[in-house]
């Protein structure tokens, strides 16, 4: 048996042979720290590692390690470029470069501690001239993403933001528009054995790279990840506005929805530098303007601008029929989500809802069926209801698919539910779905949960059936509204079309943001 692995949110490539295990790097992990591993000492024959890029290999030395142990013939690392036999030689270099960062660990925290105490209190502007080039960064270390809100978000205001802006990256986005200059920043392969660290080290290497190419810019637009401080850097050196896209706490979202980090005294004071420096933070919800402003962030910098949708990529003149077809869907009433699985998206609330609407109205069975596209953390939750149920045969679970095939999945729909659920620790819902926004570009009849954004944007029996959040006997009674009345559907989805065109286009979305770094920035950024 060959066994393949996938780092880096890569792909398996058709054409397998029915003796290949495939499996994400992460189950490599769990292999390691369950004792499952031992389980699989040489019993393979090949076993290669797909990455989106050398230079960012997950922890190169003890990855190299492991594929050395798993398999008694080659060991391959493969990335779209290139194709290499892993040798005793490159796993001795490996473990060099393992020591050298090891011994090197203090003195880059304490460079980058240095670092962060020289700089400026505030961006001093040099000049308030909007009118040049702006530049956009987008520099998680996340790659070869193919679908997902942030998606959509980046290209959104990318296209539209106007003028020529420069956009710097660490991965290939593909929704961006090809006549966007673009620069895909080449990353050091160095600390990426030690997790978080070439986040922190990503700083100097990405800042430096930026420089080489630029010496200013009308603004700087960053999208913060955590440990990211990039744009500040390059705001207080060139004196220009520095808007900063914040979509919540990455602190915060380590806490509770993740693992808090090994250096949060970093990631914090990082996180308040941008939220002190920033000129505009721009948040997609009036719970994120009221959490920063609690953190003492002045109200007047901060502009709540939700989401929004490009109508023309979404709209209701997309043709489903191949998708319908595909799924053996035709002549059936399908409800449909899209998501990466989130603990706020609620898939697994529709699951459990789905089940129950089965089970209470029989006749269903043969008439509806369940169109889940996309995957992540809440998956095992959403396939153990499935199962629980028993609906398996009426359900469709395509997983993820490229962004730019996401349009005609919806459009092989009949109703679009977005059943997001209420934070766990009781916290304001921050959030701003971008699924909600393409769901009303759809023009499709929407099942959704009455909860904070989401329901100021949608309005009960007007654009859109609302319900309870987290409940599914309330979720089943919406859903059940919109599969016995067409009509029903037809009018609450052109109603939705209509108010997203109105209010909530992409193009309205940076108009905001321009209007309101003009008015920060004084009347002579119009000059």
């Amino acid at each position: 048996m060959r066994l393949l692995i996938l780092a880096h949110n890569t792909t398996a490539s058709s054409g397998l042979s029915s003796d290949t295990l495939v499996v994400p790097f992460s189950e490599l992990r769990q292999w390691f720290k369950s004792g499952r591993f031992f389980l699989y000492l040489l019993r393979f024959q090949y076993v290669e590692l797909s990455v989106y890029d050398f230079a960012v290999l997950p922890r190169p030395f003890l990855s190299t390690i492991y594929l050395r142990l798993l398999s008694r013939g080659k060991v391959i690392i493969s990335s779209s470029q290139e194709q290499k036999i892993i040798t005793i030689r490159d796993i001795i270099k490996y473990g060099q470069c393992y020591l050298t960062d090891l011994t090197r660990r203090l003195r880059l925290l304490s460079q980058i501690q240095n670092e962060l105490n020289i700089l400026p209190t505030k961006i001093s502007l040099a000049h308030n001239n909007l009118t040049q080039n702006p530049i956009y960064l987008y520099t998680d270390l996340v790659f070869n993403l193919q679908a997902g809100g942030s998606l959509g978000h980046i290209a959104g205001v990318l296209n539209n933001l106007g003028g020529h802006p420069i956009f710097f990256t660490t991965d290939h986005i593909h929704t961006v528009a090809p006549d966007i200059e673009k620069h895909i920043v080449p990353l050091s392969p160095r600390f990426w054995d030690f997790p978080e660290l070439p986040a922190i080290a990503s700083n100097t290497t990405i800042a430096a790279y930026i420089q080489e190419r630029n010496s200013t810019a009308a603004f700087i637009y960053q999208r913060y990840s955590l440990y990211n401080y990039v744009g500040v850097k390059l705001a207080t050196q060139w004196g220009v506005p520095l808007v900063l896209e914040y979509n919540g706490s990455e602190v915060w979202i380590g806490k509770h929805w993740g693992n808090e980090g090994r250096y949060s005294q970093f990631a914090e004071r990082i996180e308040d530098l941008n939220l002190n420096l920033a000129t505009l933070i721009v948040v997609v919800s009036q719970p994120l303007k009221e959490e920063l402003v609690a953190r003492g962030v002045a109200p007047d910098k901060i502009l709540v601008n939700p989401n929004g949708v490009e109508p023309t990529r979404y709209s209701p003149t997309i043709d489903g029929t191949t998708i319908r077809r595909q799924y053996d869907l035709d002549g059936k009433i399908v409800i449909g989500f899209i998501g990466t699985f989130g603990p706020w998206h609620g898939a697994e609330v529709l699951a459990d809802a789905f089940g129950l609407l089965l089970k209470q109205y029989p006749v269903y069975r043969g008439q509806v069926r369940l169109l889940l596209i996309g995957d992540g953390i809440k998956m095992p939750e959403v396939r153990a209801k499935i199962d629980e149920h028993g609906t398996a045969p009426f359900c469709s679970v395509v997983g993820t698919v490229p962004q730019h095939y996401g349009p005609s999945y919806l459009a092989a729909c009949d109703i679009l539910a977005s059943p997001h659920v209420p934070n766990a620790d009781g916290s304001k819902f921050f959030g701003s779905p971008t699924k909600l926004f393409e769901y009303m570009a759809m023009g499709k009849g929407i099942v959704a949960s009455n909860l904070e954004q989401i329901g100021e944007v949608l309005q009960h029996n007007q654009t859109a059936y609302l319900v309870t959040p987290g409940d599914p006997d309330a979720l089943v009674e919406g859903l059940k509204a919109l599969i016995d009345d067409a009509a029903l559907r037809t009018r609450l989805g052109e109603a939705a079309r209509q108010e997203v065109i109105a209010n909530y286009t992409w193009q309205r979305h940076t108009e905001k943001i321009m209007d309101k770094l003009e008015r920060l920035c004084g009347s002579s950024a119009k000059s």
